[in-house]
């Protein structure tokens, strides 16, 4: 009976942090990484192909193209889909966070796509790191950790930030941590 009410008090106590990457993961849009290779060579990479490429020496990425309005986005279904179920399920206990690399400029484009396709932004923080490096989205999250959060659920297309991301599994052993590559 003990263990019961102690079993009860850690679900009561669970406080959910679901993470959502954008593009590729919720939405793919027209935006593109312009690519320099140290030759001078320019090559016009989707976010799919920039989240597996591997950077040689004297590569040069502009991101210029993911900052404010959004180039002809469209949903992912089955991944926003899945926003709208965490959603649904209220926000007691729970927070859904949109986690993008692209700058802050690009805030008002999400949420107007967002609002464009019925989700309410009230019910969900939009967090714009301005920053690919996968550590970035590692610390955001480890500091929600630190916050409280002890059931994390991390969405991502890029293997490079569910690899860091998983890392906090080994530092933080009662949490419960799932990541699902889109």
């Amino acid at each position: 009976m003990k263990l019961l009410r102690k079993y009860i008090r850690e679900i009561l106590s669970e406080n959910k942090l679901r993470v959502f990457d954008f593009d590729d993961t919720l939405a793919v849009t027209d935006s593109m990484i312009i690519l320099t290779k140290g030759s001078g060579e320019q090559i016009r990479q989707t976010p799919g192909e920039w989240a597996v490429y591997k950077p040689e020496p004297g590569d040069k990425f502009d991101y210029s193209e993911f900052g404010g309005e959004l180039m002809n986005p469209r949903e992912i279904k089955d991944y926003m889909n899945i926003l709208r179920r965490v959603l649904g399920a209220g926000t007691s206990g729970r927070k859904a966070v949109i986690l993008t690399a692209r700058a802050e400029a690009a805030r008002q484009g999400i949420i107007n796509f967002l609002e464009d396709i019925g989700i309410n932004v009230g019910d969900i923080e939009i967090v714009t790191l301005g920053e690919s490096d996968p550590q970035f989205k590692a610390r955001w999250i480890e500091n929600k950790i630190n916050d409280g959060y002890n059931d994390v659920y991390f969405v991502d297309d890029s293997v490079k930030n569910i690899k860091a991301v998983q890392a906090l599994a080994t530092k933080y052993p009662d949490v419960k941590l799932r990541t699902q590559l889109v």
